[in-house]
């Protein structure tokens, strides 16, 4: 499919529009002319901004390299030192104690409205392989689930539907990072930004129609997460792209509202500069941990043994350098008058193995009672079983409260000293932490060069971040000459690839050969392995694997 279109823009000449792309059936209810001209608009208005800030990425990353640390910004002490509060949360955004994550397909965005938990986060970027019928039909389908008319049938002709209005879950989307391109629509021949194209379709169809529902709907909007942000500068550029949304579609001021996730280490030193960009916009921070763990790599990958990670599945949000950083967080939100949300409970419930199941409830509570006790005021599941779950761990702690913005949280401060502190973490670097590497990378990246983004692995549910960890952990294991504790051997790109072919092997007797060949397991293999030995440390495994989408 492809067709030109022409709108007005920023500037006089008006922006030739390029789609293309495989034909989605209803795509034309989603790529209408006057959506398409609105992210056309956004695209001349903010494209220039967005390179500059990528362009800033680097140089960071070449101080980082060159000082071997990280501290607050000298440029915005006022800011930290200042009083000041964000915007009162909405209704619907009250009460966040539990939200459910995953895609915009359409059993995903049934079950999710319906599970229980007082927010979805519909995800187009990390739980989300954004192939050209994914981002449209997901678009498609958040449409339909606001006019109440999605529904799935499963292929055993097990029927879900949507339960009354005010039982469902608000939505909260999840639009592309900046880094990211949709290279389906250009505009004067250059990819619109994933970021835009899904924010300004998704703004485009629905703030209207929210807004139309009235004051006495439980679920209004339009709301936004914002991932990989990584500074305040980058908050600031997604302030004016809200309002100029806003402004363009006659909406008023304010309406739009973010959680940022804090899933980069430059953001950590910059959560209450980021909160001020947004203050007439922000809903809250988001503390993650894959994303986290892989910036820091990423960041300090040349900076020496201090910065090693162990085993990832060791480091826990008790290590001392992730206890600074939730402690930092729930502190800088509620001093500002934010939601401070938790981290995500990945485990997949099992029906076969209750012995495993329930110890993994139990980790799973053990979880959600600390972040609770920690003072946040809500938390992530990837599972409609965990919602019951982290409900009842947050329940003890508010009671009927909304939230718990009353909770200063921990008055020990927190240094930069305690947020790099990195060789404090329990674990160690072991061959069975690479091995597991191997075996979750090269089966996330298989499913993902499918056209799955969420995708189930050792009963855990995986997204990009934990791709993006494993891979870099092995490079950075690699590159700094790391031995493994539990055999002595030295972990090195000979080692990694006995352990792909291995993993191959296994995966070929474990599927079947007729299975195994109708995936794309040696072109996930070959990718995996390409960015975990290069020379050269790739920014993010989707930019490369983009290229590999059908």
């Amino acid at each position: 499919m492809a067709a030109d279109q022409g709108s007005s823009g920023a500037s006089a000449a008006a922006p030739v529009v390029t789609v293309v792309g495989p034909r989605v059936p209803r795509a034309e209810e989603v790529l209408t002319a006057e959506a398409v001209a609105f992210v056309a608009g956004l695209h001349r208005a903010f494209e220039g901004r967005r390179q500059e800030l990528l362009a800033r990425r680097k140089t960071r990353r070449s101080e980082i390299a060159r000082s071997g640390t990280l501290d607050f910004l000298p440029e915005t002490a006022e800011i930290r030192a200042g009083e000041w509060k964000v915007a009162p949360a909405p209704r619907a955004l009250q009460d966040r104690r539990v939200e459910i994550t995953g895609p915009t397909d359409r059993k995903m965005a049934v079950n999710a409205l319906n599970s229980g938990a007082k927010v979805w986060l519909a995800d187009f970027e990390d739980a989300t392989a954004p192939t050209w019928e994914n981002v449209v039909t997901g678009q498609l389908n958040l449409i339909d689930a606001f006019e109440g008319r999605i529904d799935f049938t499963s292929s055993q002709g097990k029927t879900y539907a949507l339960r009354p209005a005010a039982e469902l879950a608000t939505v909260v989307v999840r639009p592309r990072g900046w880094h990211l391109d949709e290279n389906h629509l250009l505009v004067d021949g250059v990819p619109v930004a994933g970021a835009l194209f899904d924010f300004g379709l998704y703004f485009f169809h629905n703030a209207r129609r929210l807004l139309a529902r009235g004051a006495d709907d439980p679920n209004p909007g339009p709301y936004f997460y914002l991932p990989k942000t990584e500074s305040h500068l980058e908050a600031r550029l997604w302030n004016d792209v809200f309002t100029r949304a806003q402004a363009e579609l006659g909406i008023p001021y304010g309406t739009v509202r973010a959680t940022v996730l804090i899933e980069t280490i430059t953001a950590a030193f910059e959560m209450e500069e980021i909160l001020y960009e947004l203050r007439d916009h922000a809903a809250g921070l988001n503390a993650g941990r894959w994303d986290y763990l892989f910036s820091i790599v990423k960041n300090f990958r040349d900076a020496g043994e201090h910065y090693i990670l162990p085993d990832r599945n060791s480091v826990t949000m008790t290590s001392p350098f992730m206890a600074a950083y939730t402690r930092l967080l729930v502190r800088t939100c509620h001093r500002r008058g934010a939601h401070a949300i938790g981290g995500m409970a990945a485990f997949i419930p099992s029906r076969k193995d209750p012995e495993v199941n329930a110890a993994a409830l139990e980790k799973v509570r053990a979880d959600k009672d600390r972040e609770a006790a920690g003072g946040f005021d809500g938390s992530w599941v990837a599972h409609p079983d965990l919602v019951p779950v982290a409900l009842a761990s947050f329940d003890a702690v508010l009671g009927e409260r909304p939230d718990q913005k009353d909770n200063p949280g921990s008055e020990e401060p927190v240094t930069a000293a305690q947020l790099l502190d990195i060789a404090g973490a329990s674990g160690s670097c072991t061959r069975a932490g690479l091995h597991n590497a191997v075996q979750v990378g090269i089966r996330y990246i298989e499913a993902w060069l499918r056209g799955l983004g969420a995708v189930g692995i050792f009963n855990m549910m995986e997204d990009a971040a934990t791709a993006e960890i494993s891979r870099s952990q092995i490079w950075q294991w690699i590159h700094n000459g790391v031995v493994l504790s539990d055999t002595g051997e030295k972990a090195t790109a000979e080692l990694v690839r006995r352990l792909v072919v291995e993993e191959l092997t296994a995966l070929r007797a474990e599927s079947g050969d007729a299975a195994y060949a109708s995936g794309r397991w040696a072109e996930a293999a070959g990718l995996f392995e390409k960015l975990a030995l290069a020379e050269e440390f790739v920014d993010f495994l989707t930019l490369p694997a983009y290229r590999l989408l059908d």
